[in-house]
């Protein structure tokens, strides 16, 4: 029986590499790598040896015959993305062979063992201390400014994804390698400068992410009770940096249906008894046991086809015990799409209830997600606390928990260039712009695109970038020693 790839698939590609007969896809090889939602399985190849099970960071592959439930229907979705290519008639590809304990390249006998900072523990950061460590006798320091390692994996993951945050049991071994220092509670320009990673490392790699959220630019925008997702994503997870959240009863809108706006979307609705056996964090539990009914609004800019949403994050709200599911039927462009669309995520809510909502009424009893497609927020109504949504069609939609979920951005690096259009830090794959010995990875490099496993490809280029440069000479012997680095960042640790 063939195998299936579910919905916690992180698309790292460690399955990609240990497939004996080519049979997922996207490889990172091909052109779709990094833009599918998932990876897959093609059951007309599948040997069933199970060899990718084994090397699934996030258990998220499976015996299609073992499938119960909602992921039953992966079933079909392994088999839906093969009908719609070309066969694949590439040989096995070339990949990255991550256990293998040879560098990627030679360098030079003579040197001494590269000294590598990589700034943030997040995925992008681990994989290219992964790459480093396992294919080079590189020594890595890794910092972060939080007083706990993880970034994303442990901050911005949802609690009730648990097989997703198994990825960072692949990651918790090289904290312990031989050849690793982790740092923590140091920011660099607060407590130490780029200048003093250089002057204790052959080069520096930032995986900072991006750390603030897109504004939509709207009247209101910054009245209580309008808050970033990532601030309410950081308090479900208890991040150390965040302030504590007023749950008010009744409706939350939302304006945004990515997967981030999904995440925030289920675990408000999702029964609190339900959330004890995940990793939320405990305040976060106790202020949503709070209320019994919850109603959460998901604005949408375009229709069913276009929403940001992937697949899987979709049928986790179609399949959430106790909470209805709507869409609100105002727009005759809506029906359309969901009936007559090839797309697989309008097809997905063909089986969802359509409902002409009277928003000036009180909210349902219960727990409901409601998809109103077609909407854009136009202001925020107070004056001393949002009171109300105005969309851009003149709907009020009264609240008083305004949550945008619109997307990431970067933010600069003192002593760094920075895009201020882009959001990033201007690089050449990975190497940044007029700074020798200066590299990026992850979010920081390329925008906030791509999931997890997205880093796994991006570290690997970077850190063949950084072994290009050392074997051409750019990477000038660091003049003080790792040893004193320590002495200077425990001086400033916070």
């Amino acid at each position: 029986m063939p195998y299936a790839i579910t919905q916690s698939c992180c698309s790292d590609a460690s399955c990609v590499s240990v497939c004996p007969v080519n049979c997922i896809h996207p490889t990172p090889q091909e052109r779709a790598f990094g833009s599918t939602e998932m990876l897959y399985v093609d059951p007309n190849t599948c040997i069933s040896c199970g060899a990718c099970t084994d090397a699934c960071p996030a258990d998220a592959i499976h015996p299609i015959e073992t499938l119960t439930g909602p992921l039953q229907q992966y079933a079909a979705i392994n088999a839906a993305y093969f009908e719609d290519l070309a066969p694949v008639t590439d040989p096995a590809p070339n990949f990255h062979a991550w256990e293998q304990p040879e560098p990627p390249r030679p360098l030079p006998s003579a040197r001494m063992p590269l000294r590598v900072a990589i700034v943030g523990t997040g995925p992008a950061g681990l994989y290219a201390a992964e790459d480093l460590l396992l294919h080079t006798d590189a020594e890595v320091t890794l910092i972060d400014r939080l007083p706990s390692p993880g970034g994303l994996l442990r901050y911005g993951v949802a609690p009730d994804h648990l097989a997703t945050r198994k990825v960072a049991d692949r990651f918790a071994r090289f904290h312990d390698h031989p050849r690793t220092r982790t740092v923590l509670g140091i920011e660099i320009g607060r407590d130490l400068t780029h200048d003093d990673l250089l002057a204790h490392h052959n080069a520096v790699i930032y995986a900072v992410g991006s750390a603030t959220d897109r504004r939509l630019d709207i009247p209101g925008e910054d009245l209580p009770g309008s808050i970033p997702a990532r601030r309410f994503v950081n308090w479900y997870n208890g991040h150390p940096e965040v302030d504590p959240i007023d749950l008010p009863p009744g409706r939350v809108v939302i304006a945004g249906t990515g997967n981030v706006a999904l995440d925030v979307a289920r675990i408000l609705t999702t029964d609190p008894a339900a959330l004890r056996s995940t990793e939320i964090a405990p305040n976060a539990l106790s202020a949503l046991a709070t209320h019994e009914d919850r109603e959460v609004v998901l604005l949408a800019r375009r229709g069913p086809a276009e929403a940001s949403y992937s697949l899987s994050e979709l049928l986790e709200l179609q399949h959430l015990a106790g909470v209805d599911l709507v869409i609100d039927d105002h727009d005759t462009r809506i029906r359309a799409a969901v009936t007559t669309a090839a797309n697989l995520k309008a097809a997905a809510l063909r089986d969802t209830a359509f409902e002409t909502i009277d928003w000036a009424a009180t909210p349902k009893p219960g727990r409901r997600i409601v998809l109103r497609f077609y909407t854009s927020v136009a202001e925020l109504i107070g004056p001393d606390q949002v009171s109300a949504v105005r969309t851009t069609d003149g709907l009020p939609l009264t609240t008083s928990l305004f949550i945008r979920s619109v997307g990431y951005r970067g933010t600069p690096v003192p002593g760094l260039p920075f895009d201020e259009a882009t959001g990033v830090i201007p690089n050449d794959e990975g190497r940044v712009t007029d700074r020798p010995g200066t590299y990026v990875v992850g979010w920081i490099k390329r925008g906030p695109t791509g999931g997890i496993g997205t880093n796994r490809t991006c570290a690997k280029q970077t850190v063949d970038t950084l072994l290009t440069d050392a074997t051409t000479g750019v990477l000038p012997p660091p003049p003080s020693s790792h040893r004193r680095f320590l002495r200077l960042a425990t001086k400033h640790r916070r």
